[in-house]
C-alpha cells in the first residue's frame, strides 16, 4: 500500500520517485499486523518493538509478568491502526526529505546532530519526523542537540 498523498513525491523526478515507493515499501508497517500483535502479544510489547518505540516495548517486557501489559496491550490494538498510520506518515516524510536533500549538501555539520526528544535516536535535524519512532520533530522543541 503505497502512500496516496502526493505531498511526498512533489517536485520530484520520476527516478527519485521510484526510489520513495521502493523505500517506502520497505519501511512501511501494516495496520493488521500491529493490532494482531498489540491483542496477542501485547503483554510483552511486541506492538511497541514492531513500532520501534524501543523503551516502552521493554519497559512492557520488564513488568509481563504482572498482567497491566497484557491489558494495556488489549486496549491499544484498538489504538493501533491510528499509530501505524502515523509511523507510516512518518516514514514517508523521512524518506522524502532524504531523497530531495540527498541532491543539496549541508553547510552545517549541526544538521544532522540531533537526537529525537521521545525515543533519543539520531536524527536529521531538517526532517519533520524521527526515523526510527515516526514522532514528528518539526517544532524546535521536539529536537534536543547532541551532547
Amino acid at each position: 500500500m503505497l502512500p496516496t498523498d502526493p505531498i511526498y513525491t512533489a517536485n520530484m523526478n520520476e527516478q527519485q520517485r521510484t526510489w520513495f515507493y521502493a523505500e517506502y515499501e520497505q519501511a512501511r508497517k501494516d495496520e493488521i499486523i500491529g493490532v494482531l500483535l498489540a491483542l496477542f502479544l501485547g503483554g510483552f510489547g511486541i506492538h511497541q518493538f514492531y513500532l520501534h518505540r524501543n523503551n516502552l516495548g521493554i519497559i512492557y517486557l520488564l513488568l509481563s509478568w504482572t498482567g497491566i501489559p497484557a491489558i494495556l496491550g488489549w486496549i491499544e490494538c484498538f489504538f493501533m491502526p491510528g499509530r501505524v498510520r502515523q509511523y507510516n506518515a512518518g516514514q514517508a516524510m523521512y524518506i522524502a526529505s532524504q531523497i530531495r536533500g540527498s541532491a543539496v549538501s549541508y553547510s552545517t555539520p549541526s544538521a544532522v546532530a540531533a537526537h529525537c526528544a521521545s525515543c533519543g535516536s539520531p536524527i536529521d535535524a531538517t526532517a519533520a519526523f524521527c526515523h526510527y519512532c515516526g514522532a514528528a520533530t518539526a517544532t524546535p522543541a521536539g529536537i534536543q542537540p547532541a551532547v
